[in-house]
């Protein structure tokens, strides 16, 4: 059976991203590969384990502190209970929040949209 394993997201500044992930979003780090000869590391971070959950490969290049975001990626969606507190939570440690929490358009599903250090879009759902 297929199933969805993971988004990769290239950052600058690895430390940065693995605490906005765990510390801010929740998520835990699952397992870290430093591959010297290759010239990169990768960090796997989720809310569970990689055999039942997709989960978010962060790849750090040595040496490369940005990289230009493309039109073509949208955005990481992660459910969240209570979306304002979470916001609250996301905007007193730093985070941008891009949307402000409110129902999506033409809809009542509550959402906001947040970046993480490197520009990348997070859509908050809330979900019960």
């Amino acid at each position: 059976m297929s199933r969805f394993l993971h988004t990769m997201l290239r950052v600058g500044d690895l430390q940065r991203s693995v605490d906005f992930y765990t510390k801010l979003l929740g998520m835990k780090e699952l397992r870290r590969r430093d591959v010297p000869e290759g010239k990169y590391t990768l960090v796997f971070v989720g809310y569970d384990d990689e055999d039942s959950s997709a989960v978010v490969e962060l790849t750090y290049n040595y040496g490369v502190d940005h990289y230009d975001q493309g039109t073509a990626f949208g955005h990481l969606a992660v459910g969240v209970p209570d979306v304002k507190a979470t916001c609250d939570a996301l905007r007193a440690g730093g985070a941008k929040i891009t949307r402000e929490p409110g129902p999506v358009k033409f809809g009542t599903t509550i959402i906001a949209f947040v970046e993480d250090p490197d520009g990348y879009k997070i859509e908050l759902i809330q979900r019960a």
